[in-house]
């Protein structure tokens, strides 16, 4: 009597439980191209925030040169013995530039915050 066992087989499927999937944060740590991707987003929109700002500025406060020139009778008009010219500079601008860098400020902490939340732990 022969003894027949079965012949073994070795199984080399692959495995089948969920796929594993990598973090955000773990490809942005390992400088992948996925990781540069999602800093280079993070970038461009810190970079089109700051070109809003600045456009802004240009416009409200490099006008007023513009405006002067423009309207020369502007300049010898007088508020309160102040002439217009230096009361525009002296408390229109500044408030104006207090205004845009909170606004600067709440807008790229909430591209960071936008982009932590991307990144962070699901």
């Amino acid at each position: 009597m022969t003894d027949q066992r079965p012949e073994r087989v070795r199984v080399t499927s692959p495995r089948t439980g969920r796929p594993r999937h990598t973090s955000v944060a773990a490809e942005i740590d390992r400088q992948s191209e996925i990781g540069e991707v999602y800093m280079r987003s993070l970038m461009r929109a810190q970079f089109r925030l700051a070109l809003a700002v600045v456009a802004v500025l240009a416009v409200t406060v490099g006008s007023l040169p513009l405006l002067f020139r423009g309207w020369p009778a502007l300049r010898r008009v007088e508020i309160l013995g102040i002439p217009l010219p230096w009361l525009l500079l002296g408390f229109l601008v500044y408030p104006l530039l207090i205004a845009l860098a909170w606004f600067y400020v709440r807008r790229a902490e909430r591209n960071e915050r936008d982009f932590d939340d991307l990144v962070g732990p699901r």
